[in-house]
């Protein structure tokens, strides 16, 4: 008999405490089983398995960190909104770091529950609704979002890993990135002659 007061939304907390804690890689069904003071095969009744469970952690990253980013850039726009993003999805990562690896990682995901879950799909309108600001169209816009992408996840996963032994903060070159991007977005290059639209 399962735990009382065990659910698939608590087996997925201690999933997620436990990757900000050991590592999104450390995590499985005994590891959280214990953490929560039941037998594996307990957890079994909530999550289908290990690779549902990780699904399920990174919906829930995805919730929290697009709801952070939400409210950091709520009536901004332009480089107000660009940094505000920016901030809120580093600040993320630094605090949760399992749980933000689990948004990065390509992990198969239960339709059922990826089609309930608003998190990934808010966070494209979010990223799509900051760069039209600075007026990109297709194919533009998708061009900039893996721009933003790469250089956002690039800079936290080298700085998660000491990445930056210089003597200049991290925090400078950061800022001076951001400012780069705006600069970049406000005069995004014209198409490449022959680049499909």
């Amino acid at each position: 008999m399962a735990r009382a007061g065990l659910t698939a939304e608590r087996v997925t907390v201690a999933g997620a405490e436990l990757a900000d804690e050991a590592g999104f890689d450390q995590v499985t069904m005994s590891q959280v089983a214990r953490r929560l003071g039941v037998k594996d095969a307990s957890l079994y009744t909530h999550v289908r398995s290990l690779e549902d469970l990780r699904g399920r952690i990174a919906l829930l990253a995805a919730d929290e960190k697009t709801i952070r980013i939400a409210e950091a850039t709520a009536g901004l726009a332009g480089r107000d909104a660009l940094v505000a993003f920016a901030h809120a999805w580093r600040e993320y990562a630094h605090q949760h770091p399992g749980r933000y690896t689990a948004t990065q990682t390509p992990i198969p995901i239960d339709p059922e529950l990826a089609a309930r879950a608003s998190g990934p799909r808010r966070a494209v309108e979010l990223t799509y609704g900051m760069l039209r600001g600075y007026g990109l169209t297709e194919p533009d816009l998708t061009d900039a979002v893996r721009l933003l992408r790469s250089t956002f996840h690039g800079f936290v996963a080298l700085e998660a890993a000491g990445g930056f032994a210089h003597a200049r903060s991290p925090q400078h070159s950061w800022l001076r990135a951001l400012d780069a991007l705006h600069t970049l977005l406000e005069h995004w290059p014209a198409p490449r002659e022959g680049d499909p639209s």
